[in-house]
């Protein structure tokens, strides 16, 4: 009886051990953003990549990443570092959504800041993540647009990028697909589509 009860325990503590834990993305919005936009996101990311997302209460922006170099914006490679430091165990990746302007330094393959370095030291950008990485943030103040469905659209292309690279996927060279780089035109979201082409799409798998 004790050496069946002992192989029924090892059987259960096998099977549990066994089971794949779903990963969960935080969509994070700060400030005033739009509960249409954040919900919207949310099931994008979670539609588009079968993963688990939790919709996070809303905060306001970490004051540390704030600049006024150029313009009042905030440093998209600071709130991503923040956003990682802060995130709670029970959250494998943090999404942060904010209408305000974003901003990183340029840098060339040398590590070296983009010339004319005026113009790249802070340069507005419409989203940023690690690559891998459990942090990410997108702003819709570089995609506006007076049609909502292309706004939508477009937001829902820069999640899925932004997300795409905390998963590991780098810059596509397929211009259709949606892990294509902005190379810093708005009109390169637009052209591309919200999927992923074969090769990206075999990279998850």
């Amino acid at each position: 009886m004790r050496i069946v009860l002992l192989l029924v325990s090892l059987f259960l503590f096998s099977c549990q051990s066994n089971e794949t834990k779903q990963l969960t993305v935080g969509i994070q919005p700060y400030g005033i953003f739009p509960e249409a936009k954040t919900d919207t996101i949310a099931k994008t990311i979670a539609d588009f990549y079968q993963i688990k997302t939790v919709v996070l209460p809303s905060k306001e922006l970490y004051k540390e990443a704030f600049t006024e170099v150029k313009s009042p914006r905030y440093r998209a490679d600071k709130m991503i570092n923040l956003q990682k430091k802060n995130k709670v165990d029970s959250l494998d990746f943090v999404l942060g959504l904010t209408s305000k302007d974003i901003s990183v330094t340029k840098k060339d393959k040398w590590g070296k800041i983009k010339t004319p370095t005026y113009k790249y030291a802070d340069w507005g950008i419409m989203g940023l993540a690690y690559c891998p990485g459990n942090s990410c943030i997108v702003s819709t103040f570089r995609i506006q647009h007076p049609n909502s469905k292309i706004h939508f659209t477009r937001f829902k292309k820069v999640a899925v990028h932004e997300f795409g690279h905390n998963l590991g996927l780098s810059h596509c060279p397929d211009k259709t697909c949606v892990m294509t780089d902005a190379v810093e035109s708005v009109k390169t979201i637009d052209n591309a589509k919200l999927a992923l082409c074969k090769k990206c799409k075999n990279m998850l798998n």
